[in-house]
């Protein structure tokens, strides 16, 4: 079932309910998060076409505690959306290397997009789009080397045309740029209670949610948020807090 539809399905209950048994989706206000310890995050940056899918892929992974969606890998002093520069559209994850690899994310990266289109990711073409593995020192650059390589062997059709560069400024986008995904279903917003946008911007559970509703989490997780919507929706209560 598509996520549109599915969530179209869980309003329709919650409205049944309200009707029949003077049940619904309380909010008692706002919720604010557990705060995370954050020493030991890592953060990396990836290019990968346009980063309202790109956080997507990344925010449903297990370790992933924060995803932001920015600019990178260009000179222009403080981009924005429409006069970014030579700037590529990219993704900020901080994660817990205990947890996830900055290798594993490597991995996603080479599976979450096409690294042999030149200058774009399927109808979305220009040098905003083009694909960069963003480095933190040697180390990181080794293993995105190896990784590349490693991808170069498996393509049989073309060049892999990805970048590996240095990190220099990572530039955030504007708050409407962010959970872009999520946003389109104010009914996941709801329920985990409306979180003003500075919030929801560091919000791990947002993350989650945000790939949950591109439908770009791996099939457990995905099934696994079905079944905790679907609960709440049936008793009406509590906030989503966690998944």
């Amino acid at each position: 079932m598509k996520a549109a539809t599915r969530l179209t399905c869980f309003i329709l209950v919650t409205v049944v309910l309200a009707e029949n048994s003077c049940l619904g989706i309380r909010f008692s206000g706002r919720v604010s998060e557990t705060p995370i310890t954050e020493q030991q995050l890592q953060t990396t940056v990836f290019a990968l076409g346009s980063f309202w899918r790109s956080e997507a892929v990344f925010g449903c992974l297990d370790g992933v505690v924060r995803t932001t969606v920015g600019y990178a890998g260009g000179s222009k002093p403080n981009p924005e959306y429409r006069s970014l520069g030579d700037h590529a559209e990219s993704v900020q994850i901080e994660y817990d290397p205990r947890m996830i690899s900055f290798k594993q994310l490597l991995e996603v990266f080479w599976t979450s997009h096409d690294s042999r289109q030149v200058f774009g990711q399927g109808p979305d073409v220009g040098n905003q789009y083009r694909s960069i593995v963003f480095t933190n020192g040697t180390e990181e650059s080794r293993l995105a080397s190896v990784s590349k390589e490693r991808e170069q062997t498996r393509s049989k059709s073309g060049i892999v045309t990805t970048q590996i560069q240095q990190l220099g400024t990572f530039y955030p986008a504007d708050p409407d740029h962010q959970k872009f995904e999520l946003k389109r279903h104010p009914f996941l917003l709801q329920l985990i209670g409306n979180l003003p946008e500075e919030e929801l911007e560091k919000s791990s559970l947002a993350a989650k949610l945000n790939g949950y509703a591109a439908e770009l989490c791996p099939p457990t997780m995905q099934k696994h948020i079905d079944a905790k919507i679907n609960d709440i929706v049936r008793k009406g209560w509590p906030i989503l807090r966690e998944v």
